[in-house]
């Protein structure tokens, strides 16, 4: 299917060769709709120019179209009836026309899936990594498929050998009873005159000796044929456990790894209709390997023949048994994880799936499904098989659902839309532990029986690791807590334990992912945001990539230990950027106008070598969230000497104020964007439009930025007016509006030369109410 979903993306002349392979000797329909199918079988190992190989494709043929009207048969609805009567109308269309030539078929399919084959890898570069891991996949695919046909025919090899032996031994059981009668009429003959009884008595002795001669023979034969069926059975059990191995253990895993990362931003795990099918494949089988097995221990109990077979036949129903169980418990997963970071009193939503319920029916008798917040103590005491006395953390309203089959797509899952965690209730924290650092989990459960109450189940799954906080101003620890787990938990763990310490460059994986799913852009962290990250977590100097490549990061130095000389850690700093460009940044980061990773000597530096007027964006190294403008200017107070400015840091409340590109739109004296960008080139799409005319007799009143000391006449008033250009107001020009901060003592600027943020916004305040006034007082005459 890996190469169907690549053709798919084909685009210009590659699409139209892909759609020239089809027509009405083999619709592209069946195409898609049979994609795993399709590309799951064996057809290079059929010889085109061999006649003899033409069985088997007439077996791939009678197969195809077996599948076609399987799905077919699975169509509901309006839409579905349709597409039920074209795939009824594609399989008798397939059948009449390679019915006779079977071997035409294997030939078509062969020249479509090379031609897509090829096709994709032009597209892709099968060089690349993704065209490498698109072999791989579609190879493994191959194999589960193969796998698939071997236990397939193997069960349909042991059927045919149970019927064999069930007409031998109705067979054995008819000739055992004319012994019986031949035995029950040399008893008689006691009965009559000695001439008689001499007469009779040699024929039948000697019948009764051909049958037992017979009745022997056979026992030998029936043993021996029990004996090979059972063997046979181990073998299908081998297999089948091998290839539940390679799904459950390989497959579900990693997908459920996939899950794990798409909560850290990585991409989306994917779909689960692959997995279905394949684990209702292996319910399918399994089940049919059960009853075959049951039923051989039917036909030895209704003859029981001395031997070995007793014991092989209880311990092949107890592997099957066992191996059935082991689907069922493992494919009760969570489709959709609930909220890692949890707040209480608020509505969240999960759901959960059988990946086998609709093969083994369990849809016949829908089981209720109950929803329990459990700790992680709780849910090592679980997986341990301990008594947990039915504890849980907490109390969730809308915590019961009842499973539902849906008959389009085969799934049964129990979708829970209204929980709520009304309670929780914390464990004693361990040294210097938060209440943001505490790991719960939501367990799911239920209980059902399959094959009309043959086998009961009692099914549990717990939720990925759920942070629960009860107030907004945690969120951002717990989302470190959940980054961290999600990022370096290992598959298989005791709950909920992860490294104290990772490399750096698995950290630096980790921060990229998040930041990227969080400001929903395709630029990610480059190497020197990266070494940015490194010499912050580590108050390191060194430029060199490499110098970081074998150092470790402790959580303690992530999320508990302040940074040095401030009052925030190195996660709070970093998760303050995300957000700050998430909700406002968002073009201008994707646009590459933010160089944002760049310390105040670094912008120095790189500025001092361009002209006046040069300016660029840096995140504050000291306040959570801000951002910077730094340029070069001359110094007023040094003839012929320039300098670098650093305005004050702007926050999501100065943004919300007034935007970013109208912030660098409204300060004439900043010309270039590093290196050399016109700033009207880059953020003037940005601009907001000025209101020419009044409003309903009124005139809105807008804020616009100056910097006291470079606010000059615009060199041209008509291409972008701004009140710098009738001369500042007294608003404006207040002392304490707007400020800078050069490389000079200055007692309202901290150890950084950056400004507090609530004196910003008491100032921008004031600023909006200043302006606010003549504008009202202006237009009051023409409001009657």
């Amino acid at each position: 299917m890996a190469v169907w979903i690549q053709a798919q993306q084909l685009q210009g002349e590659a699409l139209h060769q892909m759609q020239s392979l089809y027509g009405q000797h083999f619709p592209i329909e069946v195409r898609h709709y049979l994609a795993q199918w399709l590309e799951g079988q064996l057809w290079d190992a059929i010889d085109l120019e061999n006649p003899q190989e033409e069985f088997k494709a007439k077996r791939l043929l009678d197969s195809l179209i077996q599948e076609l009207q399987n799905k077919a048969e699975h169509q509901v609805g309006e839409d579905g009836f349709l597409l039920k009567i074209k795939l009824g109308h594609y399989a008798n269309q397939l059948k009449s026309t390679y019915d006779r030539c079977p071997l035409e078929l294997v030939r078509c399919i062969k020249h479509i899936l090379y031609t897509e084959q090829r096709l994709v890898r032009e597209a892709t570069n099968s060089s690349s990594p993704v065209g490498g891991m698109l072999d791989s996949m579609s190879q493994k695919y191959q194999q589960i498929n193969q796998a698939f046909e071997e236990l397939r025919l193997l069960t349909q090899d042991t059927e045919n050998d149970l019927r064999k032996l069930q007409h031998n031994q109705e067979y054995f059981i008819i000739q055992y009873q004319e012994s019986l009668r031949i035995q029950a009429q040399l008893t008689s003959l006691a009965t009559l005159p000695p001439a008689d009884r001499q007469q009779r008595e040699p024929t039948l002795l000697s019948k009764r000796a051909t049958v037992e001669t017979w009745l022997t023979r056979e026992a030998n034969t029936l043993q021996k044929y029990r004996l090979d069926l059972a063997e046979k059975h181990q073998k299908s059990l081998q297999l089948m456990r091998k290839q539940q191995t390679i799904i459950l253990d390989d497959e579900l895993i990693q997908w459920k790894r996939r899950q794990q990362l798409a909560g850290n931003g990585g991409p989306p795990e994917g779909g689960l209709d692959i997995l279905q099918s394949w684990c209702e494949k292996l319910a399918e089988t399994i089940w049919q390997n059960r009853q075959q097995i049951r039923r051989a221990e039917h036909l030895r109990q209704q003859l029981p023949i001395p031997g070995p077979i007793e014991e092989l036949l209880n311990d092949l129903n107890s592997t099957v048994t066992d191996i059935i169980s082991a689907l069922v418990t493992s494919t009760f997963i969570i489709e959709k994880q609930p909220p890692q970071v949890l707040k209480t009193q608020t509505k969240f939503a999960a759901t959960v799936r059988l990946l086998v319920g609709g093969k083994l029916n369990v849809h016949m008798n829908p089981p209720q499904v109950k929803a329990t917040i459990i700790s992680e103590q709780q849910a090592k005491a679980l997986l341990k098989n301990e008594n947990t006395r039915n504890d849980s953390s907490g109390d969730i309203l809308n915590n019961n659902c009842v499973m539902e089959y849906h008959q389009a797509t085969g799934t049964l899952s129990a979708h829970f839309r209204n929980m709520s965690l009304k309670r929780i209730k914390r464990s004693d924290r361990r040294g210097a532990e938060s209440v943001t650092e505490e790991k719960f989990t939501i367990l799911f459960e239920s209980q059902f029986s399959v094959g009309g109450n043959e086998l009961a189940f009692q099914v549990k799954t717990l939720s990925l690791p759920v942070v629960v906080i009860v107030h907004g101003s945690q969120e951002n620890n717990a989302t470190a807590t959940v980054l961290w787990d999600n990022a370096f938990a290992e598959p298989g763990r005791v709950p909920f334990l992860v490294p104290d310490k990772v490399l750096w460059p698995q950290l630096c994986e980790a921060l990229n992912m998040k930041y990227k799913a969080e400001v929903q852009s395709n630029r990610g962290l480059s190497e020197e945001n990266l070494v940015f990250l490194a010499q912050k977590a580590f108050s390191s100097s060194s430029i060199n990539p490499d110098d970081y490549r074998n150092m470790t990061m402790t959580w303690s130095q992530f999320n508990r230990e302040s940074l040095p000389g401030r009052n925030f850690t190195f996660w709070q700093w970093f998760d303050g950027v995300m957000e700050l460009t998430k909700k406002h940044l968002k073009p201008h980061w994707n646009d590459g106008a933010i160089l944002g990773f760049v310390n105040k000597q670094q912008a120095q530096d790189m500025l001092m070598s361009k002209i006046n007027g040069t300016f660029l964006l840096r995140f504050s190294d000291s306040e959570i969230g801000g951002i910077t403008i730094a340029w070069v200017a001359e110094n007023p107070n040094k003839a012929g000497e320039r300098m670098v400015w650093n305005l004050m840091p702007y926050t999501t409340k100065d943004f919300s104020i007034r935007s970013l590109a109208d912030r660098i739109s409204d300060l004439n004296h900043l010309l270039f964007l590093y290196p050399d960008r016109p700033k009207d080139d880059v953020f003037s799409k940005y601009y907001t439009p000025l209101l020419s005319k009044p409003v309903d007799g009124y005139v809105k009143p807008q804020i616009k930025q100056v910097v006291p000391e470079f606010t000059t006449a615009n060199p041209d008033p008509a291409a972008n007016p701004t009140y710098m250009d009738h001369g500042a107001s007294p608003a404006v020009s207040h002392p304490q509006s707007y400020s800078i901060y050069p490389n000079m003592n200055d007692t309202m600027l901290d150890a950084d030369g950056e400004f507090d943020l609530d004196d910003t916004m008491d100032v921008a305040r004031h600023v909006e109410e200043l302006l606010r006034r003549p504008m009202e007082s202006q237009w009051s005459g023409q409001q009657s």
